[in-house]
């Protein structure tokens, strides 16, 4: 934008005053002045104005009995100490007692072991790709689910899924469907054998024994499941890169955690989870 030159002439010039215009001028003013000021009213400031003298509301509605007037529909504040001071209210029982106390040690619930729990400055865990170095019962049941898996029937899982509370969980969510027809909803292709891949690619991998000992004790498929994603080396990728993308991978590390599907096998030989997400 080009910048006006303000000492440049318009063109137009201004009419001068002659001297009678400007007597004249003067003494019309005299003999206004004391009319104007018998007409005149004192001034005052907005405090001074009582707030019964202000306009009522425009509005169709009466106002609530503990509301303030107000102008033009605005609430006026209430003045100054007539608002009635807060009395404490005395504790409920129930607010008197002591907060419950939460065990460490007792089981996770609502299916929240299958959540990634990593350690950024824990060392990570022994991996371990020999089956026979797993307890028998749970050597038993991995096999079982590869077996089914190779079958390309997904009912075959039916019998190792179990049924009512004792059921592998297959969802952090709940989950309201039969678990095989859930099951097939997460594979790619109607039959369900895409995820019945997935499954035996998850349980091709290396393992971890997590919690050895106390209640929550697992092993658990593929490994990375415990591991921070930036401690592993190149040969660990590799690994990893059989089972997600590389854009899956990208993604899991901005979440800091391996959140695909993992396989978790209880001591005693019960498959306790097969799901993914965080």
């Amino acid at each position: 934008m080009r910048a006006v030159n303000s000492s440049k002439s318009t063109g137009r010039r201004r009419p001068g005053l002659c001297v009678g215009t400007v007597a004249f001028w003067i003494a019309g003013l005299a003999l206004a002045a004391p009319a104007a000021l018998a007409f005149a009213t004192p001034a005052f400031a907005l405090s001074e104005i009582k707030r019964e003298e202000l306009p009522a509301p425009a509005t169709t509605q009466p106002p609530a009995e503990d509301a303030a007037p107000s102008q033009d529909g605005v609430p006026m504040p209430d003045p100054i100490g007539t608002t009635p001071p807060e009395t404490q209210q005395p504790n409920a029982p129930e607010d008197e007692q002591a907060p419950e106390q939460v065990d460490p040690n007792a089981p996770a619930e609502n299916g929240s072991e299958a959540r990634p729990n990593v350690e950024p400055n824990a060392p990570p865990p022994e991996v371990f790709y020999d089956l026979g170095k797993l307890p028998e019962p749970v050597r038993r049941m991995h096999d079982l689910i590869v077996e089914a898996c190779r079958s390309g029937d997904i009912e075959k899982l039916r019998p190792l899924v179990g049924q009512g509370d004792s059921m592998t969980q297959l969802s952090l969510t709940e989950m309201d469907s039969d678990p095989i027809t859930f099951l097939k909803g997460l594979s790619g292709d109607t039959d369900g054998q895409e995820i019945l891949a997935i499954m035996e690619e998850v349980l091709d991998a290396g393992y971890v024994h997590l919690d050895a000992g106390t209640p929550q004790e697992l092993y658990v498929w593929p490994y990375f499941f415990a591991m921070p994603l930036d401690k592993l080396d190149a040969r660990q990728r590799v690994e990893l890169f059989k089972i997600v993308t590389a854009g899956d991978y990208d993604d899991m590390k901005q979440f800091g955690a391996y959140i695909f599907y993992r396989v978790g096998i209880t001591p005693e030989g019960k498959w306790a989870f097969f799901v993914a997400g965080d």
